[in-house]
């Protein structure tokens, strides 16, 4: 028979093990929590971080056609007291003007990208003809406010040309990171959309109208 301190001793020897036997069990239960954890995490913080790129690079489109736009409504405001100046000096040319303050209010009136890239286009074909017909008239090229109001569009020209080409660079970057897995998953949920280049149909058209003489 076992005396009571073989007893105590088998106890706590039993003891003992049992609680060595269980140490690397719960070790690998806790190890089996913080995996799914740490993943949850990972997920987490590329979906934030990839959000916000998302906010940016949306924030970036709407800033570049804003520069956009001040540029065209510039433009806009030119473009009478250029048609009454030469007015003053070719009368006669009244189906030219018609159709630069057609153009230029037909431009003014479009709303999304494509249709006023389509309109602009129109817009510099007829303001290629106005100054086209300005060679005919010698007094009108020397003319001080027509110098001015050339040099005025042709910095308009120049700023609207440099806007589009910042604005179709942001929006290339952005519908491409759009598209892009599995960025494009959580654009889907939160609905962003890819936005239009502004371009211009006719290559030729690219070209700001010349304006110097």
């Amino acid at each position: 028979m076992f005396s009571s301190c073989q007893y105590k001793k088998t106890f706590s020897d039993g003891l003992i093990h049992g609680i060595l036997f269980l140490e690397p069990i719960k070790k690998g239960v806790v190890i089996m929590w913080w995996i799914p954890l740490a993943i949850i995490g990972v997920i987490v913080l590329w979906a934030i971080t990839a959000y916000n790129g998302l906010v940016q690079g949306r924030n970036q489109v709407k800033n570049g056609w804003a520069q956009i736009d001040v540029q065209l409504k510039r433009r806009f405001d030119l473009i009478p007291n250029l048609v009454e100046t030469v007015k003053g000096y070719a009368k006669h040319e009244q189906e030219t003007f018609e159709k630069v303050i057609q153009a230029r209010n037909s431009a003014m009136g479009a709303s999304s990208v494509e249709e006023i890239a389509a309109k602009e286009g129109e817009l510099r074909q007829s303001l290629r003809s106005l100054f086209a017909l300005a060679e005919n008239y010698p007094e009108l090229k020397a003319n001080e406010n027509f110098l001015k109001l050339q040099d005025e569009l042709s910095g308009t020209e120049n700023k609207i040309s440099f806007s589009r080409q910042f604005y179709n660079d942001v929006v290339y970057r952005y519908n491409t990171r759009i598209q892009s897995f599995p960025t494009n998953i959580l654009a889907g949920i939160f609905h962003f959309s890819q936005e239009p280049l502004f371009e211009v149909d006719d290559p030729a058209e690219r070209v700001a109208p010349q304006v110097k003489f």
